[in-house]
């Protein structure tokens, strides 16, 4: 060992010895490093910059397509800490290729950033103005990253989080194929997020890991490598192995990150959506219900669920006493009625299919078109509702409900000394439907490692599913609903073009989302629901035109509505045919019943 290395030994043993008894986080020269991680973040973002900025001057199309994909890796090593810096700008720079609509102004701006460049270089004729102005457009987000990372700077919080999010990102958005929907270089750019990983990694605490645990330093190494050698086996978009290396990569990594974070001696907060504590992104605590609850609801009392409970089963909050919640979402159909459309008030028809509420609390929106921000307005949109419970503010605090003796004590239980009104019956009501979660599926306990039985054709159908049948660009992994990784901060809708009945022949009259703002990009649109427990909440869709997951994905493998041949100038999915087979199909399905999972301990 050579002097030099000496030296710095001695030199962390005593500042170890300090530390030790305080328990606070290693912040010593030059073990940590983070002013170097900031620079790495600034000089890809100049260097994608730069790049971007060539593509503009040159005439040559296969040139313009190498210049970039070099932007694009350059972007994405800068990727993670931009999202955490400016989650806003960030996805305008790597967001879906879509008409933006700014509720603010009304207006509707045309797509942008890296996706929608990718989409104008691969058209057989590039239209140069409307390239040039999609790079104009995508550097001046790019640069307000840019400017956050040089002013605001990288330290623990800005540098674990940021990396752990990482790799779900990695997993659910590049080796979907979200990021890259027309090249699918998904597969490649995950080589270069992992070897970026391992990069910042060194550059920032390497030392520190290394002296504090060398084991689990160069474990941490060799198991980046090795998933990185998992991956340049096989970069082909369609047969990539996704199932594997989530079992075998992506857990491996998830648990030395925790390890390596909890040595160096940092602890997140826990008001994120990823629980940074669990070993995988697959175990039944891996996200955060108190993130997804509106503010003023979370952290609910034994009290206030139990509250809850009693309220979800009680006719007498309707009007007419002959609904209640359980009524739509019957806890022996997974929470949902097994009707092509719910019925409400007098056992009439409404409008829309019932969805499950089984792990509906992780999302950020509600209602099939997405208008209620929140469980709680969800919630009081029924009472309110004529053809539901119909039931104003007056009429429930008035209603034999609140003079029920075993109520009034639940009340006072869980809301001591309160005066009792039908926001806290609401909210209530909402705490209880948030714990009805379920994350223990056969697909969660073969994806921690727990077991291993997937079936040939299931782990074929869950490779269909993240790769080749674009199901996970919508319904992201592990969720499996519209709500985005890695942050968590939207839900999203799309416009697929439902018919009006399984025979295919017209499009369903409901507008859904459009109502709001009237705005055409919006017509036909949907927030994208859950996949979990599929094979028990048959009929489909939001009007429940499919009665089996096989119309399911015939209808998605025919390119949806545009597929068929309806009008949807803005349709968000593919109108090509997705060229599944008749044993992809059948694949897909028995994937989806994987998701089965109706234990919520209610």
């Amino acid at each position: 060992m050579n002097m030099k290395r000496i030296a710095f030994l001695m030199s962390t043993t005593v500042f170890l010895l300090f530390a030790c008894k305080s328990e606070t986080k290693i912040e010593t020269e030059p073990l940590v490093r983070f002013d170097k991680v900031q620079t790495y973040v600034i000089d890809h973002l100049q260097q994608s910059l730069d790049l971007l900025d060539q593509i503009k001057t040159t005439e040559n199309s296969e040139e313009a397509l190498r210049l970039f994909k070099e932007a694009r890796i350059a972007f994405k090593k800068a990727e993670p800490f931009g999202a955490y810096l400016t989650a806003q700008n960030t996805l305008r720079v790597n967001g879906p290729p879509l008409p933006i609509f700014s509720e603010d102004s009304g207006n509707v701006f045309s797509p942008t950033g890296l996706q929608a460049i990718e989409e104008t270089l691969f058209e057989e004729e590039i239209d140069k103005g409307k390239l040039i102005s999609q790079i104009n457009i995508t550097q001046g987000f790019m640069r307000y990253i840019l400017r956050d990372a040089k002013e605001l700077g990288i330290f623990d919080r800005r540098y674990f989080i940021p990396l752990h999010q990482q790799l779900l990102r990695i997993y659910t958005l590049g080796l979907s194929g979200f990021d890259t929907p027309t090249s699918l270089w998904g597969i490649d750019e995950t080589i270069v997020c992992l070897e970026s990983l391992k990069d910042v990694y060194q550059i920032g605490i390497g030392d520190t890991i290394s002296v504090l645990n060398q084991d689990l330093n160069d474990r941490f190494i060799k198991n980046i490598d090795e998933a990185v050698a998992f991956v340049e086996k096989n970069t082909d978009f369609e047969t990539f192995d996704r199932y594997a290396f989530g079992r075998e990569h992506l857990n491996t990594l998830t648990k030395d990150w925790i390890q390596i974070r909890k040595t160096y001696g940092y602890t997140p907060p826990k008001v994120l959506a990823i629980n940074f504590d669990a070993p995988t992104f697959f175990e039944d605590n891996s996200f955060n219900e108190d993130f997804f609850r509106l503010t003023y609801n979370r952290n609910p009392s034994d009290e206030v669920i139990t509250l809850g409970k009693s309220l979800f089963h009680d006719k007498r909050l309707s009007a007419n006493g002959d609904l209640s919640c359980v009524s739509c979402h019957n806890v022996g159909l997974a929470y949902q009625d097994g009707l092509r459309v719910a019925r409400g008030k007098n056992n009439m028809e409404l409008k829309r299919n019932t969805p499950t509420l089984i792990n509906t609390i992780y999302q950020k929106k509600f209602f099939w078109d997405g208008t209620a921000p929140g469980l709680q307005n969800q919630i009081t949109s029924v009472f309110d509702n004529e053809n539901e419970f119909d039931n104003n503010a007056h009429s429930i605090m008035a209603s034999k409900v609140l003079q029920d003796s075993v109520y009034i004590k639940q009340m006072q239980e869980a809301y001591p000394n309160k005066k009792i009104n039908r926001s806290l019956i609401v909210r209530a009501l909402a705490a209880y439907t948030s714990t009805l979660n379920a994350m223990n599926s056969r697909f969660d306990r073969n994806m921690r490692g727990e077991i291993s039985d997937f079936t040939d054709e299931e782990r074929l159908g869950m490779n269909l599913y993240m790769g080749k049948a674009l199901c996970a660009t919508c319904h992201f992994v592990p969720l499996t609903n519209g709500t985005v990784p890695p942050l968590f901060l939207e839900t999203e809708k799309e416009v697929i073009g439902v018919p009006k009945t399984a025979a295919n022949k017209e499009l369903d009259d409901d507008v859904g989302f459009y109502t709001v703002f009237k705005e055409d990009i919006h017509k036909y649109m949907f927030k994208t629901p859950t996949v979990r427990n599929a094979e028990l909440t048959a009929p489909y869709m939001h009007n429940g035109a499919y009665n089996t997951l096989e119309q399911v994905m015939d209808f998605y493998n025919k390119g949806g509505g545009g597929g068929l041949g309806f009008d949807l100038p803005h349709q968000t999915l593919p109108f090509d045919n997705l060229n599944l087979s008749e044993e992809e199909i059948d694949a897909l399905v028995a994937f989806t019943k994987t998701f089965t999972d109706t234990d919520v301990n209610d």
